[in-house]
């Protein structure tokens, strides 16, 4: 069974900068992709960033330049530094995995920023 706890939302101004956290417990396997997606109130949830085991990672075009996504295998955490806020990305962050499909999420955690 694995689970995913997310943590380091929260209220922020526009131009600060976030860190979310998400530690995983699993199979070596069931974590292979970790990411993080969001939803914001209204709208379908979306794509943020993805990265393999092996580093691979994609970013959604909205957060290119700004988010940066990375993992430490070791610990079976996964990190999310969020800088240059924008009002648009408010939303609730969930963080995903799974062996190839995102399978496995997390609670969520809020991230608002203010103008």
């Amino acid at each position: 069974q694995v689970q995913l706890v997310e943590s380091g939302g929260g209220l922020v101004q526009a131009g600060g900068s976030l860190r979310l956290s998400c530690v995983a417990s699993g199979s070596r396997s069931s974590l292979n992709r970790m990411g993080w997606y969001r939803q914001a109130p209204g709208k379908q949830r979306e794509l943020v960033a993805t990265i393999t085991r092996g580093g691979r990672i994609n970013y959604a075009d909205s957060v290119k330049d700004r988010f940066t996504i990375s993992r430490d295998n070791a610990k079976n955490t996964v990190y999310l530094q969020m800088d240059s806020l924008k009002p648009e990305d408010t939303a609730v962050y969930y963080c995903a995995a799974g062996p190839l499909g995102f399978v496995y999420w997390g609670q969520g955690t809020q991230v608002t920023v203010s103008s």
